[in-house]
């Protein structure tokens, strides 16, 4: 199976789950949202969406689920094939809360380069070293908002993560018409992990170059010698 399949897979079965109209507790279980996929922790999340594309799929999703990494303790988010054929870590990109207000941990989850904070770039390299056996990928889902294009998250990750390993070509499918009044439409999207080690150019994107104005030529002109 090839990663595009399983991307597009993993958004009929996310779309499916929201159409179920599920609502979400907070954490305290105080609480229940609005109906909809979007405030679900990412676990529960994934949950759903599993449990729809088996449905869907049958037989190519029998084995998904958990599974321990083959070098420690951890354990792969989603794991597709008895091998497995894919080890795939699945991170959220949520960047609103259905409050209106935002969620200040997302950007880390998806950027930062430490590994205690286990974000989508420190996934590369543990997957890159994991030990598996077949293919790995990483895989974002997130919700659009207007205020904060996702995108710009999409592709900050794609140059951050490429500075520690080779990723695939970017994989995506839209998750569109969701029942949740805020989280109403978004994307799925992944990358292979194919080698690690070794400094690329992200997918999707070119090389910086820095532009120098005349100010800036003139602000590191050298100083004159003593006289």
């Amino acid at each position: 199976m090839e990663l595009r399949q399983v991307v597009h897979d993993f958004a009929g079965g996310m779309e499916a789950a929201d159409h179920r109209s599920p609502r979400a507790a907070s954490n305290d279980g105080t609480r229940l949202y609005k109906p909809g996929i979007g405030p679900f922790r990412e676990d529960m999340a994934v949950k759903l969406t599993l449990a729809e594309m088996r449905t869907r799929h049958g037989d190519a999703y029998a084995y998904a689920g958990k599974r321990r990494y083959p070098s420690g303790r951890s354990e792969c988010d989603l794991a597709v094939g008895q091998l497995p054929e894919w080890a795939i870590e699945v991170k959220m990109a949520r960047l609103g809360r259905d409050n209106g207000t935002y969620e200040d941990t997302t950007t880390k989850k998806i950027l930062s380069p430490y590994p205690d904070d286990r974000s989508a770039v420190t996934d590369c390299r543990k997957l890159a070293g994991s030990g598996f056996a077949g293919r790995r990928a990483v895989l974002i889902y997130g919700f659009d908002d207007p205020k904060r294009p996702i995108m710009r998250l999409i592709e900050a990750f794609e140059f951050i993560a490429a500075r520690d390993v080779t990723l695939g070509p970017r994989e995506e499918a839209p998750l569109s018409h969701l029942v949740h009044p805020v989280f109403t439409s978004g994307h799925v999207w992944a990358w292979e992990v194919l080698t690690a080690g070794v400094t690329a150019t992200p997918p999707h994107s070119r090389p910086i170059q820095p532009t120098l104005t005349a100010h800036d030529c003139e602000a590191v002109q050298p100083m004159p010698g003593p006289s």
